[in-house]
């Protein structure tokens, strides 16, 4: 019996990656020069259902892969925030960021 299971991936860069790692995610480390490059590889490949891609690397990963996704419904290509951005000095108040990061990425807010 064949194993279709589609796999989570997180595109970022090495100093990253191992945060992803500890937090027991699949990741793939590269550099802003290879990364449209690698994603390329990561969509055409097939074994992923969904990538989450840092945004230092690739700011709009949609636009960065549109041909190698033609026709393609897989893998879904979600960009994340870089921790660069998460950990600024402008982003002041940690507990809206996250809201809106929880927000940007699932539509609406969860108050807990």
């Amino acid at each position: 019996m064949a194993d279709h299971t589609q796999k989570v991936v997180v595109l970022t860069d090495a100093e990253s990656a191992t945060g992803f790692r500890l937090a027991g995610s699949e990741v793939v480390d590269t550099t802003p020069e290879q990364a449209v490059a690698e994603l390329e590889r990561m969509v055409t490949q097939g074994n992923y259902g969904l990538i989450a891609i840092d945004q230092s690397l690739i700011a709009d990963p949609a636009k960065a892969v549109e041909r190698a996704m033609r026709g393609r419904d897989l893998p879904i290509l979600l960009p994340i925030p870089s921790l660069q951005d998460a950990f600024s000095s402008d982003t002041v108040d940690a507990k809206a960021y996250m809201g809106k990061l929880v927000r940007d990425t699932i539509g609406f807010d969860i108050k807990l």
